[in-house]
């Protein structure tokens, strides 16, 4: 019998979950574009979702309209481009702000040259947000910082945040952190104790705004972080989102029973 089996009736509080995507909910691949979504990934994400009462939410750096593409017909609470796009749980889309978007597409067009020279880098130019990556040519990562730090330099308000083989440059005020905390202060989250599952240092400001709130932030596999705890791979991630769903499912009907 397993730990979630033999745990009592009300062992957990009413809890908040939020996730990354890449390299927490699905394996990291060598382009954005290559990941392997399981088909299953949609279902178990809802069902979670469900026993949470909608309390669930994706944080991530891709854009909100791309993870709604993977998890169709899902359509989860989502904090987009590391917080610079949020989907509110109501469906409510937040605008972006305007100043953001001109300065992400300068920064775009400052790195194009430098993606045609060398192909093998990918330009991923979002709403608000750029994100530089050189999984395929890890000698350029130099290269690419530098280039990275030339085009947001003159721009006061973006700022360059360092993940596995990519560079990001987003709004200086719009976070990970902040999105979650946003999301904290609304329906169904509201009141609730706060998870944030993360595997890069782009995860960092989540996992501290989650801890700052009550909660805590469980770092997937290796690295420095802020973290109070961790978990060692997408497919841990995957089991404990189904235990924690199980929990919330058995005290549910305990509750209807007693």
């Amino acid at each position: 019998m397993s730990q979630i089996d033999q745990a009592e009736p009300h062992a957990i509080p009413r809890l908040a979950i939020f996730t990354d995507f890449d390299g927490t909910l699905v394996e990291l691949a060598e382009t954005p574009d290559g990941i392997d979504v399981p088909v299953s990934l949609a279902h178990q994400l809802e069902r979670t979702a469900r026993e949470l009462d909608s309390a669930f939410a994706v944080l991530t750096g891709r854009e909100i309209e791309d993870i709604d593409k993977y998890l169709a017909p899902l359509t989860l609470p989502i904090a987009g481009a590391h917080g610079t796009q949020r989907r509110r749980a109501d469906g409510f889309v937040e605008t972006v702000d305007p100043a953001a978007i001109l300065a992400a597409e300068e920064i775009a067009r400052t790195i194009e040259p430098l993606v045609m020279t060398h192909p093998e880098l990918v330009l991923e130019a979002k709403e608000g947000a750029v994100a530089l990556h050189y999984r395929q040519a890890p000698e350029l990562e130099d290269v690419c910082r530098h280039a990275m730090e030339e085009a947001v330099n003159g721009i006061p308000d973006f700022t360059l945040v360092a993940g596995k083989m990519v560079i990001e440059a987003r709004p200086r005020s719009m976070t990970k952190g902040t999105a979650l905390r946003a999301f904290m202060q609304e329906e169904p989250f509201l009141g609730r104790l706060p998870i944030f599952i993360g595997d890069d240092t782009t995860d960092e400001d989540g996992f501290i705004a989650a801890q700052e709130l009550g909660g805590v932030g469980i770092k997937l596999g290796e690295g420095e972080t802020s973290a109070r705890m961790r978990i060692a791979n997408v497919a841990s991630v995957h089991a404990l989102l189904q235990g924690l769903g199980d929990i919330v499912a058995r005290d549910r009907e305990y509750e209807q029973t007693h």
